[in-house]
Protein backbone atom coordinates (compact mmCIF):
# COMPACT_ATOMS: atom_id res chain seq x y z
CA UNK A 1 0.00 0.00 0.00
CA UNK A 2 1.65 3.20 -1.13
CA UNK A 3 0.71 5.70 1.44
CA UNK A 4 -0.13 9.37 1.16
CA UNK A 5 1.85 12.66 2.52
CA UNK A 6 0.05 12.97 5.44
CA UNK A 7 -0.54 9.53 6.88
CA UNK A 8 3.52 8.83 5.99
CA UNK A 9 3.95 11.87 7.88
CA UNK A 10 2.21 10.30 11.10
CA UNK A 11 2.45 6.60 10.69
CA UNK A 12 6.59 6.53 9.06
CA UNK A 13 8.90 6.23 12.00
CA UNK A 14 5.89 5.76 14.91
CA UNK A 15 6.54 2.75 16.01
CA UNK A 16 4.09 1.91 19.11
CA UNK A 17 5.89 0.86 22.04
CA UNK A 18 5.79 -3.25 21.85
CA UNK A 19 6.45 -3.84 25.64
CA UNK A 20 3.57 -1.22 26.92
CA UNK A 21 1.65 -0.80 23.94
CA UNK A 22 1.86 2.99 24.08
CA UNK A 23 0.91 4.26 20.91
CA UNK A 24 3.48 7.52 21.21
CA UNK A 25 6.96 6.31 20.92
CA UNK A 26 8.92 6.36 24.29
CA UNK A 27 11.85 8.55 24.29
CA UNK A 28 15.11 6.53 24.39
CA UNK A 29 16.39 9.39 26.59
CA UNK A 30 19.82 7.58 27.38
CA UNK A 31 23.75 7.83 26.38
CA UNK A 32 24.34 4.42 26.54
CA UNK A 33 23.05 0.85 26.04
CA UNK A 34 23.16 -2.62 27.81
CA UNK A 35 24.69 -4.87 25.34
CA UNK A 36 23.60 -8.70 25.34
CA UNK A 37 27.11 -9.76 24.00
CA UNK A 38 30.39 -8.12 22.97
CA UNK A 39 29.87 -8.29 19.64
CA UNK A 40 25.85 -8.28 20.13
CA UNK A 41 24.00 -5.15 20.09
CA UNK A 42 21.86 -2.60 18.24
CA UNK A 43 22.88 0.66 19.36
CA UNK A 44 26.39 1.12 21.25
CA UNK A 45 25.93 4.81 22.46
CA UNK A 46 23.92 7.75 21.73
CA UNK A 47 26.55 9.87 19.72
CA UNK A 48 26.48 7.07 17.16
CA UNK A 49 23.11 6.29 17.16
CA UNK A 50 19.47 6.65 19.21
CA UNK A 51 16.05 4.80 18.59
CA UNK A 52 14.35 8.11 19.39
CA UNK A 53 16.95 9.70 16.46
CA UNK A 54 16.30 6.80 13.82
CA UNK A 55 12.46 7.10 13.96
CA UNK A 56 13.04 10.62 12.84
CA UNK A 57 15.42 10.45 10.15
CA UNK A 58 12.67 7.02 8.86
CA UNK A 59 9.89 9.81 8.75
CA UNK A 60 12.05 12.85 7.10
CA UNK A 61 13.53 10.47 4.62
CA UNK A 62 9.99 9.38 3.35
CA UNK A 63 8.68 12.75 3.58
CA UNK A 64 11.38 13.79 1.20
CA UNK A 65 11.54 10.93 -0.80
CA UNK A 66 14.75 10.15 -0.22
CA UNK A 67 16.89 6.88 0.47
CA UNK A 68 18.08 8.20 4.23
CA UNK A 69 18.32 11.07 6.30
CA UNK A 70 20.79 12.14 8.37
CA UNK A 71 19.91 14.10 11.87
CA UNK A 72 22.44 16.99 13.26
CA UNK A 73 21.88 19.29 16.71
CA UNK A 74 21.01 22.41 14.18
CA UNK A 75 20.84 23.43 10.43
CA UNK A 76 24.48 25.05 10.43
CA UNK A 77 25.12 22.03 11.38
CA UNK A 78 24.00 19.88 8.69
CA UNK A 79 24.77 22.38 6.20
CA UNK A 80 28.66 21.96 7.79
CA UNK A 81 28.52 17.94 7.47
CA UNK A 82 27.27 18.89 3.47
CA UNK A 83 30.59 20.91 2.94
CA UNK A 84 32.90 18.22 5.21
CA UNK A 85 32.06 15.55 2.45
CA UNK A 86 34.10 17.47 0.08
CA UNK A 87 38.05 17.96 0.39
CA UNK A 88 40.51 20.65 0.17
CA UNK A 89 40.85 22.18 -3.17
CA UNK A 90 37.07 21.74 -4.27
CA UNK A 91 35.06 24.24 -5.17
CA UNK A 92 31.31 24.87 -4.26
CA UNK A 93 29.14 27.39 -5.98
CA UNK A 94 26.63 29.02 -4.00
CA UNK A 95 22.83 30.68 -4.28
CA UNK A 96 24.35 34.61 -3.80
CA UNK A 97 21.57 35.65 -1.78
CA UNK A 98 21.82 32.82 1.13
CA UNK A 99 20.75 32.98 4.77
CA UNK A 100 23.52 34.98 6.56
CA UNK A 101 24.82 31.83 8.84
CA UNK A 102 25.95 30.05 5.48
CA UNK A 103 27.69 32.59 4.18
CA UNK A 104 29.39 33.40 7.77
CA UNK A 105 30.77 29.45 7.77
CA UNK A 106 31.63 29.34 4.25
CA UNK A 107 33.77 32.59 4.25
CA UNK A 108 35.08 32.67 7.70
CA UNK A 109 35.59 28.63 8.74
CA UNK A 110 35.24 26.42 5.37
CA UNK A 111 37.71 28.65 3.78
CA UNK A 112 40.69 27.85 6.13
CA UNK A 113 40.49 24.59 5.40
CA UNK A 114 41.29 24.89 1.35
CA UNK A 115 37.25 24.62 0.36
CA UNK A 116 36.58 27.55 -2.18
CA UNK A 117 33.41 29.28 -3.14
CA UNK A 118 31.50 31.27 -5.61
CA UNK A 119 28.78 33.22 -5.07
CA UNK A 120 26.27 33.79 -7.88
CA UNK A 121 22.56 34.64 -8.59
CA UNK A 122 21.62 30.83 -9.60
CA UNK A 123 18.02 31.92 -10.75
CA UNK A 124 20.34 33.13 -13.95
CA UNK A 125 22.29 29.71 -15.08
CA UNK A 126 24.19 30.95 -17.38
CA UNK A 127 25.94 32.66 -13.88
CA UNK A 128 26.19 29.03 -12.73
CA UNK A 129 27.62 28.04 -16.28
CA UNK A 130 30.13 30.41 -16.15
CA UNK A 131 31.07 29.97 -12.53
CA UNK A 132 32.29 26.47 -13.05
CA UNK A 133 35.75 25.41 -12.63
CA UNK A 134 37.93 22.33 -12.80
CA UNK A 135 37.29 21.64 -9.54
CA UNK A 136 33.64 22.32 -8.67
CA UNK A 137 31.96 19.49 -6.94
CA UNK A 138 28.94 20.96 -5.57
CA UNK A 139 26.35 23.50 -6.81
CA UNK A 140 24.57 24.73 -3.39
CA UNK A 141 20.91 26.75 -3.78
CA UNK A 142 18.31 28.34 -1.82
CA UNK A 143 15.12 28.16 -3.23
CA UNK A 144 13.01 30.55 -2.20
CA UNK A 145 16.05 32.43 -1.05
CA UNK A 146 16.32 33.89 2.51
CA UNK A 147 14.82 36.78 2.71
CA UNK A 148 14.79 38.23 -0.99
CA UNK A 149 12.41 34.89 -2.09
CA UNK A 150 14.03 34.87 -5.13
CA UNK A 151 13.86 31.55 -7.00
CA UNK A 152 16.52 28.73 -8.79
CA UNK A 153 15.46 25.97 -11.41
CA UNK A 154 16.27 23.08 -9.46
CA UNK A 155 15.82 20.95 -12.47
CA UNK A 156 18.13 22.86 -14.98
CA UNK A 157 20.70 23.23 -11.90
CA UNK A 158 20.31 19.50 -11.62
CA UNK A 159 21.24 18.74 -14.89
CA UNK A 160 24.01 20.96 -15.45
CA UNK A 161 25.73 20.02 -12.19
CA UNK A 162 25.61 15.95 -13.47
CA UNK A 163 26.49 17.06 -16.49
CA UNK A 164 29.58 18.36 -14.47
CA UNK A 165 29.52 15.43 -11.91
CA UNK A 166 28.96 17.72 -9.70
CA UNK A 167 26.21 17.36 -6.80
CA UNK A 168 23.48 19.43 -6.20
CA UNK A 169 22.31 20.51 -2.67
CA UNK A 170 19.26 22.43 -2.12
CA UNK A 171 17.83 24.27 1.28
CA UNK A 172 14.80 23.42 0.99
CA UNK A 173 14.00 25.01 4.71
CA UNK A 174 11.39 27.66 3.17
CA UNK A 175 9.12 25.16 1.36
CA UNK A 176 9.43 22.02 3.89
CA UNK A 177 8.43 18.79 1.76
CA UNK A 178 5.07 19.65 1.12
CA UNK A 179 5.65 22.42 -0.52
CA UNK A 180 8.27 21.02 -2.41
CA UNK A 181 10.33 18.03 -3.06
CA UNK A 182 13.68 19.00 -4.77
CA UNK A 183 14.29 14.92 -5.11
CA UNK A 184 11.64 14.95 -8.27
CA UNK A 185 13.76 17.37 -9.97
CA UNK A 186 16.60 15.74 -9.45
CA UNK A 187 18.39 16.68 -6.38
CA UNK A 188 21.08 15.08 -4.78
CA UNK A 189 20.79 16.17 -0.98
CA UNK A 190 18.11 18.02 0.72
CA UNK A 191 18.53 20.28 3.99
CA UNK A 192 16.59 21.67 6.30
CA UNK A 193 16.98 23.81 9.56
CA UNK A 194 14.05 21.07 11.39
CA UNK A 195 14.03 24.08 13.43
CA UNK A 196 11.86 25.84 11.19
CA UNK A 197 8.91 24.33 9.58
CA UNK A 198 9.89 20.80 10.70
CA UNK A 199 9.30 21.28 14.21
CA UNK A 200 6.64 24.33 14.01
CA UNK A 201 6.57 25.72 17.26
CA UNK A 202 9.87 27.60 18.25
CA UNK A 203 11.04 25.13 20.79
CA UNK A 204 13.14 23.14 18.98
CA UNK A 205 16.94 23.47 16.93
CA UNK A 206 17.78 20.98 14.84
CA UNK A 207 18.69 20.15 11.17
CA UNK A 208 18.81 17.18 8.58
CA UNK A 209 20.20 15.99 5.46
CA UNK A 210 18.23 13.78 3.50
CA UNK A 211 19.38 11.68 0.57
CA UNK A 212 18.96 8.94 -2.48
CA UNK A 213 22.48 8.11 -2.06
CA UNK A 214 23.80 5.53 0.24
CA UNK A 215 27.32 6.31 -0.33
CA UNK A 216 26.99 9.94 0.45
CA UNK A 217 24.58 8.81 3.46
CA UNK A 218 27.35 6.31 4.97
CA UNK A 219 29.86 9.66 4.77
CA UNK A 220 27.35 11.82 6.61
CA UNK A 221 26.70 9.32 8.75
CA UNK A 222 30.53 9.05 9.76
CA UNK A 223 30.58 12.92 10.53
CA UNK A 224 27.36 12.94 12.34
CA UNK A 225 29.22 10.20 14.69
CA UNK A 226 33.29 11.78 14.45
CA UNK A 227 31.88 15.31 15.19
CA UNK A 228 29.17 14.80 17.13
CA UNK A 229 26.99 17.56 16.79
CA UNK A 230 23.97 15.25 17.00
CA UNK A 231 20.36 16.29 18.37
CA UNK A 232 19.23 14.98 21.67
CA UNK A 233 16.46 12.31 21.83
CA UNK A 234 13.90 14.74 23.37
CA UNK A 235 14.23 17.30 20.26
CA UNK A 236 14.02 14.66 18.06
CA UNK A 237 10.59 13.18 19.97
CA UNK A 238 9.05 16.50 19.50
CA UNK A 239 10.05 17.25 16.10
CA UNK A 240 8.50 14.05 15.24
CA UNK A 241 5.84 15.11 16.63
CA UNK A 242 5.43 18.05 15.24
CA UNK A 243 5.35 16.38 11.90
CA UNK A 244 2.45 14.98 12.29
CA UNK A 245 0.94 18.27 11.29
CA UNK A 246 3.22 19.04 8.52
CA UNK A 247 0.97 19.10 6.07
CA UNK A 248 -2.39 21.13 8.00
CA UNK A 249 0.27 23.85 9.20
CA UNK A 250 1.74 24.25 5.70
CA UNK A 251 -1.79 24.71 4.30
CA UNK A 252 -2.38 27.41 6.92
CA UNK A 253 0.84 29.22 6.86
CA UNK A 254 0.28 29.31 2.46
CA UNK A 255 -3.31 30.73 2.52
CA UNK A 256 -2.71 33.42 5.09
CA UNK A 257 0.60 34.49 3.21
CA UNK A 258 -1.43 34.44 0.20
CA UNK A 259 -4.34 36.91 1.72
CA UNK A 260 -1.42 39.07 3.48
CA UNK A 261 1.08 39.32 0.47
CA UNK A 262 -1.78 40.81 -1.47
CA UNK A 263 -3.00 42.50 0.69
CA UNK A 264 0.20 44.46 1.19
CA UNK A 265 0.88 44.59 -2.69
CA UNK A 266 -2.28 46.65 -3.13
CA UNK A 267 -1.70 48.88 0.30
CA UNK A 268 0.81 50.88 -2.12
CA UNK A 269 2.52 51.78 0.65
CA UNK A 270 6.12 49.57 0.33
CA UNK A 271 8.98 50.07 -2.11
CA UNK A 272 8.23 46.37 -2.86
CA UNK A 273 6.53 43.07 -1.71
CA UNK A 274 8.92 40.24 -2.57
CA UNK A 275 6.26 37.06 -2.07
CA UNK A 276 6.51 34.21 -5.42
CA UNK A 277 2.36 33.91 -4.96
CA UNK A 278 2.23 37.75 -6.61
CA UNK A 279 1.90 37.93 -10.48
CA UNK A 280 4.36 40.47 -10.28
CA UNK A 281 7.18 38.17 -8.93
CA UNK A 282 9.84 37.68 -11.27
CA UNK A 283 9.79 34.09 -10.02
CA UNK A 284 6.37 33.09 -9.96
CA UNK A 285 5.70 30.84 -13.42
CA UNK A 286 9.20 28.97 -11.90
CA UNK A 287 7.28 28.91 -8.74
CA UNK A 288 4.13 27.32 -10.37
CA UNK A 289 6.40 24.60 -11.91
CA UNK A 290 8.39 23.60 -8.75
CA UNK A 291 6.41 24.67 -5.36
CA UNK A 292 3.83 21.46 -5.73
CA UNK A 293 2.25 19.45 -3.11
CA UNK A 294 1.86 16.07 -2.68
CA UNK A 295 -1.88 16.57 -4.16
CA UNK A 296 -0.74 18.59 -7.24
CA UNK A 297 -1.75 22.20 -5.67
CA UNK A 298 0.52 24.89 -6.13
CA UNK A 299 2.47 26.42 -2.91
CA UNK A 300 4.03 29.59 -2.35
CA UNK A 301 4.74 29.10 1.29
CA UNK A 302 4.23 31.21 4.25
CA UNK A 303 7.49 33.32 4.06
CA UNK A 304 7.36 36.89 2.28
CA UNK A 305 9.57 40.18 2.80
CA UNK A 306 8.38 43.93 2.16
CA UNK A 307 10.65 46.82 1.80
CA UNK A 308 10.20 50.23 3.28
CA UNK A 309 11.84 53.66 2.14
CA UNK A 310 14.46 53.69 4.94
CA UNK A 311 15.39 51.83 8.57
CA UNK A 312 13.36 54.41 10.56
CA UNK A 313 10.44 53.46 9.01
CA UNK A 314 11.29 50.29 8.57
CA UNK A 315 11.97 50.13 12.58
CA UNK A 316 8.66 52.34 13.91
CA UNK A 317 6.25 49.78 11.74
CA UNK A 318 7.71 46.96 13.68
CA UNK A 319 8.04 48.31 17.25
CA UNK A 320 4.10 49.33 16.25
CA UNK A 321 2.76 45.33 15.54
CA UNK A 322 0.80 43.84 18.58
CA UNK A 323 0.49 40.15 17.37
CA UNK A 324 4.09 39.60 15.08
CA UNK A 325 6.81 39.31 17.28
CA UNK A 326 10.15 40.59 16.68
CA UNK A 327 12.47 38.00 17.02
CA UNK A 328 14.93 35.38 15.04
CA UNK A 329 14.32 32.55 12.84
CA UNK A 330 10.64 31.36 11.41
CA UNK A 331 8.55 28.60 10.44
CA UNK A 332 6.66 28.62 13.83
CA UNK A 333 2.78 28.75 14.75
CA UNK A 334 3.40 31.96 15.77
CA UNK A 335 4.16 35.19 13.55
CA UNK A 336 7.29 36.83 13.52
CA UNK A 337 8.64 39.86 12.37
CA UNK A 338 12.82 40.42 11.82
CA UNK A 339 15.09 42.79 10.33
CA UNK A 340 17.82 40.90 8.56
CA UNK A 341 20.19 43.80 7.95
CA UNK A 342 21.12 44.06 11.70
CA UNK A 343 19.63 40.42 12.42
CA UNK A 344 19.93 37.20 10.25
CA UNK A 345 22.19 38.90 8.11
CA UNK A 346 24.53 41.17 9.88
CA UNK A 347 27.45 38.86 8.99
CA UNK A 348 27.34 40.16 5.62
CA UNK A 349 29.25 42.96 5.03
CA UNK A 350 26.83 46.52 4.27
CA UNK A 351 28.27 46.53 0.71
CA UNK A 352 27.20 42.94 -0.56
CA UNK A 353 23.95 43.30 1.23
CA UNK A 354 22.97 45.89 -0.11
CA UNK A 355 23.96 44.13 -3.39
CA UNK A 356 21.87 41.72 -2.84
CA UNK A 357 18.77 43.92 -2.15
CA UNK A 358 18.99 42.91 1.87
CA UNK A 359 18.93 47.06 2.71
CA UNK A 360 18.13 48.77 5.69
CA UNK A 361 14.47 49.20 4.74
CA UNK A 362 13.56 45.47 4.17
CA UNK A 363 12.05 43.32 6.86
CA UNK A 364 10.93 39.63 6.81
CA UNK A 365 7.89 38.71 7.54
CA UNK A 366 7.21 34.73 9.06
CA UNK A 367 3.71 34.14 8.66
CA UNK A 368 1.64 32.18 11.43
CA UNK A 369 -1.58 30.37 11.19
CA UNK A 370 -3.08 32.73 13.42
CA UNK A 371 -6.54 34.39 11.94
CA UNK A 372 -5.33 36.45 9.03
CA UNK A 373 -7.98 38.81 9.31
CA UNK A 374 -6.24 39.50 13.30
CA UNK A 375 -2.72 39.77 11.40
CA UNK A 376 -4.12 42.04 8.60
CA UNK A 377 -5.50 44.39 11.17
CA UNK A 378 -2.50 44.62 13.00
CA UNK A 379 -0.16 44.69 9.64
CA UNK A 380 -2.45 47.77 9.34
CA UNK A 381 -2.32 49.60 11.97
CA UNK A 382 1.41 49.48 11.81
CA UNK A 383 1.20 51.12 8.84
CA UNK A 384 -0.96 53.61 9.05
CA UNK A 385 0.90 54.57 12.43
CA UNK A 386 4.37 54.41 10.56
CA UNK A 387 3.64 55.59 7.03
Amino acid sequence: MKKKFNTRSIHEGQIPDDKFGSVSPPIHQTSTYKQKDIDDFIYDYSRAGNPTRTNLETNLASLEGGSGAVAFSSGMAAITSIIQILSSGDHIIFTSNVYGGTYRLMETVMSRFGVESSWVDTGNIQNVKDAMQSNTKMIFIETPTNPMMTLSDIASLSNLAHENKCLLAVDNTFMSPFCQRPFEYGADLVVHSTTKYLSGHSDVIGGVVIVKDSNIEEKLKFLQMSVGAVPGPFDCWLTQRSLKTLGIRMERHDKNAREIASYLELSNKFNAVFYPGLTSHKDHDLANKQQIDPDGCIRYGGMLSVEFPNYEVARKFIMKLQIFTLAESLGGVESLICHPAKMTHASIPKDRREELGITDGLVRLSIGIEDVDDLIEDLSQAIDFSL
